[in-house]
């Protein structure tokens, strides 16, 4: 397999110089010799010599490149931007050399316990081989596009979505962050190297469940969020229960009996729990009314 290899041609500066001194040459021939009939010829062959060089001139722009093929022979690269003159039987493909973005529209795939989710990324992405990215693959760009889908549904089977069905998964797609986004550009990296394709970023954009279970799982979320303040909040009720009869005990306020603790902290437990605020009911007898 060959390898990329860069060229320098000669200056498009000469080419113009040469095509100026020919059309001179042939006006002349034709102007002072038009009777004789080797001046008519060296001027057909002026004149043939200025339509053969005109299609060899080229212009690289800055983080441009050219890749040159002579009848079916790789001949070079060219990514040094000037203009220059080439054989104009030269077939050229120019391939840009600057960075640039993959938006990817959010696909449906499946993540490692088998949800649909919504997933999509952003890709940055430039050519560092133009042999490769010329000849290994039919069209780099719709390359880089396959792959990146390919390598999202790969990174999203490894992983689930969270950790609410696989409480034992370290890395997911939402929390795993740093780790998730490396290993995506360790898959493209891999996958594109062949096209001669360098990826500079790669990072998820969008990340959902799929609509049919939206509404599912942001109503677990809901519920588990809910059990988790429940949870905070009774954990506060028991320790301000048991604060209250401890302060009341060594105070000597009141002496309850085991019957009245339980009366007093059901009461207590009540208030402190409940969703909504407690309506007071004042008793004007006495305990036991």
């Amino acid at each position: 397999m060959e390898k990329e290899k860069l060229t320098s041609p000669v200056s498009g500066y000469l080419g113009v110089i040469s095509v100026l001194v020919l059309i001179v040459l042939a006006v002349l021939d034709f102007a002072n010799y038009s009777d004789q009939l080797w001046a008519i010829v060296l001027g057909i062959i002026c004149i043939a010599l200025v339509i053969f060089i005109i299609p060899g001139f080229l212009v690289i722009n800055p983080n441009e490149s050219a890749v040159l093929v002579l009848f079916g022979a790789y001949k070079g690269t060219l990514k040094r931007n000037g203009f220059y003159w080439l054989n104009p039987f030269f077939v050229r493909k120019k391939i840009s050399l600057r960075a640039r973005n993959l938006n990817s529209d959010p696909i449906k795939v499946n993540d490692k316990i088998g949800n649909p989710i919504m997933i999509g990324v952003v890709l940055v992405w430039q050519v560092k081989n133009t042999y490769k990215a010329a000849f290994e693959v039919d069209d780099y760009t719709h390359f880089v596009e396959i792959q990146s889908e390919a390598a999202i549904r790969k990174l999203a089977g490894h992983y689930p979505y969270d950790n609410f069905e696989d409480d034992h998964a370290e890395i997911t797609l939402r929390a795993g962050g740093e780790d998730v986004n490396h290993q995506l550009e360790e898959e493209l990296t891999q996958r594109l190297a062949i096209a001669g394709i360098f990826v500079m970023e790669a990072r998820i954009s969008y990340l959902a469940y799929a609509s049919e279970i939206a509404g599912a799982m942001l109503r677990r979320q809901q519920a588990t969020a809910i059990v988790a303040a429940r949870h905070k909040i009774v954990e506060g009720a028991v320790l301000m229960v048991e604060m209250a009869l401890d302060e009341l005990s060594k105070k000597g306020v009141v002496d309850l009996d085991e019957d009245k603790k339980a009366v007093m902290v059901s009461n207590l437990m009540v208030v402190l729990c409940s969703d909504k605020d407690a309506t007071p009911v004042l008793n004007t007898g006495t305990l036991h009314q």
